[in-house]
């Protein structure tokens, strides 16, 4: 390893280290030494040994109390405003200078526990980005047009560089196949479990696994701009961005913590005035009522919650841009679809092939497959790969080509000119009239029409279409049982749409929509439904994808729709988005039942309290025991059953 590989090498250790500053083992085996001190500190306090009592217990508030007495204080000075730490610092001294040494400590023991849960949820929920950092290599083989090979940082790799890639090694940056063939496993990409077979003029990504061959592969893209490198990012900022009831949670607290404050001043005075308590007593209400009114586990409801669930979805290839947007799906009520690449393959298919009595599928396929083997039009390369599955010559060149701009292509084969385009093209009537207007009904199901023509007349004809996604109708079908509406947007012709849409089991569609009327469609659907996502891939999405609640792009589109949009699919899994869905109801009923939960325990412990009902050690089990409650109900999200269907009843 070069020294600068070194260097990078120490960075990314220290980038891992700063995604989860504090070890959450480390805080556990302080939480639990502290345990340890404590039951020394009572087992000395039973045995009149006072003042090793107080050392022991000393001991175990320095020990279990240090992380977030210095997390409470730091953020204290940084935001000029108390928190909760602070009030858990300010009861755990306060129980001890009422001679309340034991409860004291227990309190610190049992909030350390709870800050070591938190943490282990943060920490957990950044492991898929630590995961993905060491799938990145370090270095690469760069080679020269000399024949010289020289092995570099890969942050060092310019676009246009030559990388050899050998089998067993990963892929270092996103480039083209220039030499070899090989399979990769694309499974940190994609998903998919299979290896993919890649030659030349084939990409390739970073992270990828090269399984047999030796490849040379030229830069596209340089390090920091990868599809890999973008994975990583996007989970970043999902975890530090906040959600809207994270937001309210922390605004909330600032305010609630003066109020606490100020409850507890009125409680060491007013009681002994209004009720006749002793001042002994009223302190030690009053030290009660700090520890049971801190809203530990109110501001511990929302974000254990909410990195568990993007944690969760990163490790099935969903990736949240930013808790807002997780927590909007939960409240989806319609969702828009482009068509092609989204719903559809993106590549159009020969579907049907229909020719003249007289002439058997190769006769009428090999000059076809030979003139459009040299045209440049859209549909000739599937025709092309359609015919080479059923005839085994080699294609040649034909004579005389020429291609007519707006309605096909003409050559000459043999002694025949053979024409292929539109119907003008070869002429409409009779194209129309073909085998009794078979042409026509096919049309109707949304297919395009590519008619031959021979020194006989028409030939014959070829049906191409866009094929749906296998995937496609499971997905708009766990959206249907998720009470969600769906629409699909499309620039193609009012047949095709009507097709397509039917196939899919769409329950809107909406046909000939430019970049600006997908953006219009969008607002009306807002104004319907309220909450509305959009899903697309294609550069001419990303108006429409910006516009709606929740913006959604496939991980193979194109750069401006992954950069526009609020949640990526990166294995290009439709149905994943129905499984985004229930990971967002999931997550929000888990904030509901948490914030419900810890109200109603505080508000039970302060009545508790002041009917002179509760006793510290209780208030402290109370309170404590109800935030690591809220923080393990939190970690359920982190489970791989959370996003699964639930099963229908069959009538």
């Amino acid at each position: 390893m070069t020294a600068e590989t070194k260097a990078l090498a120490r960075q990314k250790k220290e980038r891992l280290i700063s995604i989860g500053k504090v070890k959450p083992h480390l805080e556990l085996i302080a939480a639990l030494f502290s345990g340890v001190l404590i039951l020394a500190g009572w087992i000395l306090s039973i045995n009149d040994l006072k003042v090793a009592s107080i050392i022991a217990y000393l001991l175990a508030f320095v020990i279990g109390g240090y992380a977030k007495a210095k997390e409470g204080i730091e953020e204290t000075i940084a935001n000029k405003e108390l928190n909760v730490e602070m009030l858990m610092i300010l009861a755990a001294i306060g129980s001890a200078t009422i001679g309340y040494w034991t409860e004291g400590a227990i309190l610190i023991f049992i909030f350390a526990v709870s800050g070591a849960l938190e943490t282990y949820t943060m920490n957990k929920s950044h492991k898929e980005i630590s995961a993905l950092m060491d799938l990145q290599p370090e270095e690469a083989l760069r080679i020269f047009p000399n024949g010289m090979e020289e092995r570099v940082p890969v942050s060092r790799l310019q676009v246009g560089d030559f990388i050899l890639v050998k089998p067993g090694e990963r892929v270092p940056s996103d480039g083209m196949i220039t030499e070899g063939q090989t399979n990769l496993d694309e499974a940190a990409i994609t998903g998919e479990s299979l290896p993919v077979s890649k030659s030349l003029k084939d990409e390739v990504f970073a992270g990828t696994v090269n399984l047999r061959g030796t490849i040379t592969v030229s830069i596209t893209k340089p390090s920091s701009e990868t599809l890999f490198q973008k994975i990583i990012t996007l989970v970043q900022s999902a975890q530090s961005e906040k959600s809207p009831s994270q937001l309210f949670i922390e605004k909330f607290e600032g305010a609630y913590v003066k109020i606490v404050l100020l409850a507890v001043f009125l409680m060491m005075f007013l009681p002994h005035f209004l009720f006749g308590w002793s001042w002994t007593e009223t302190f030690y209400r009053a030290m009660i009522l700090l520890v049971v009114a801190s809203p530990c586990a109110l501001v511990a409801s929302i974000m254990p919650a909410t990195l568990s669930a993007i944690s969760n979805g990163a490790r099935h290839g969903i990736l949240f841009k930013g808790g807002i947007h997780l927590e909007n799906l939960g409240n989806l009520k319609a969702i828009a679809f482009d068509k092609t690449g989204t719903l559809t393959k993106g590549k159009p298919e020969v579907t049907d092939v229909i020719i003249r009595k007289d002439l058997t599928e190769e006769d009428f396929l090999y000059p076809i497959a030979c003139i459009e083997n040299y045209s440049n039009h859209p549909l000739a390369s599937a025709i092309v790969r359609y015919a080479r599955t059923k005839i085994k010559k080699e294609l040649v060149k034909p004579e005389g080509m020429e291609d007519i701009s707006g309605y096909g292509v003409q050559a000459t084969f043999g002694p025949i000119l053979w024409k292929v385009g539109k119907a003008e093209f070869v002429g409409r009537k009779k194209a129309e009239s073909f085998q009794d207007g078979i042409a026509l009904t096919l049309a109707g199901e949304g297919k395009t029409i590519v008619y031959a023509k021979d020194d006989k007349g028409i030939a014959g004809i070829l049906t191409l279409k866009d094929q749906v996604r296998v995937e496609t109708i499971a997905a708009i079908e766990a959206l249907r049982h998720e009470d969600i509406y769906t629409v699909m947007l499309t620039g193609d012709g009012e047949k095709t749409a009507n097709a397509i849409a039917a196939e899919s089991h769409m329950d809107e569609y909406i046909a000939e929509c430019l970049p600006e009327t997908k953006v219009e469609e969008v607002k009306r659907l807002k104004q319907r439904y309220g909450t509305v996502a959009m899903v697309g891939d294609g550069i001419n999405d990303a108006p429409a994808l910006a516009t709606a609640s929740v913006g959604i792009a496939m991980g193979e589109g194109t750069d401006v729709a992954l950069e526009t949009a609020d949640v990526v699919l990166m294995k290009n899994d439709l149905p994943r988005i129905a499984e985004a869905v229930r990971l967002s109801k999931k997550m929000n009923k888990i904030i509901k039942q948490n914030v419900v939960f810890s109200i109603t325990v505080i508000m039970l412990l302060i009545a508790s309290n002041f009917l002179q009902f509760l006793d510290l050690p209780y208030g402290v089990i109370g309170h404590e025991g109800s935030t690591i409650l809220v923080i393990l109900n939190s970690l359920r999200l982190l489970r791989n059953g959370g996003t699964k269907a639930p099963k229908r009843d069959v009538d």
